[in-house]
């Protein structure tokens, strides 16, 4: 049951904001993308769980932007992985994402904060 009720919780991310998520987590240093996943799972209360049919296209979309450049290196398990590292262009793009964002966040506090006025609906 509680598997159940932690499965409802999870948030479901929108393109844009997954973007933003990874650009943030590269910021932190260069990642493989079962990286990127943990650090988001970890860093949002578990509240995050990219799924890979997710990651990997915006990964390919950042890189395909100039956002993020890839390489490959040995992991911590000693196979060969694809580490992503964010470009100065991304920075730029994080910069301006989060500016937005945080317009978004105060947008809709500002509507949820709003009390009903008399005999509203």
């Amino acid at each position: 049951m509680a598997k159940t009720r932690a499965y409802e919780n999870r948030v479901e991310v929108l393109q844009g904001t997954l973007d933003m998520l990874i650009l943030k987590t590269l910021q932190w240093g260069p990642q493989h993308g079962y990286g990127i996943v943990q650090a988001l799972r970890a860093n949002s209360g578990e509240m995050l769980q990219i799924e890979t049919g997710s990651l990997y296209p915006a990964l390919h979309r950042l890189e395909r932007k100039g956002w993020v450049r890839s390489y490959w290196k040995q992991t911590e398990s000693n196979q060969r992985g694809k580490f992503y590292r964010i470009t100065a262009t991304g920075k730029k793009q994080l910069a301006d994402d989060l500016g937005r964002w945080q317009r978004i966040v105060q947008a809709v506090t500002s509507i949820m904060d709003r009390e009903p006025e008399g005999d509203a609906i």
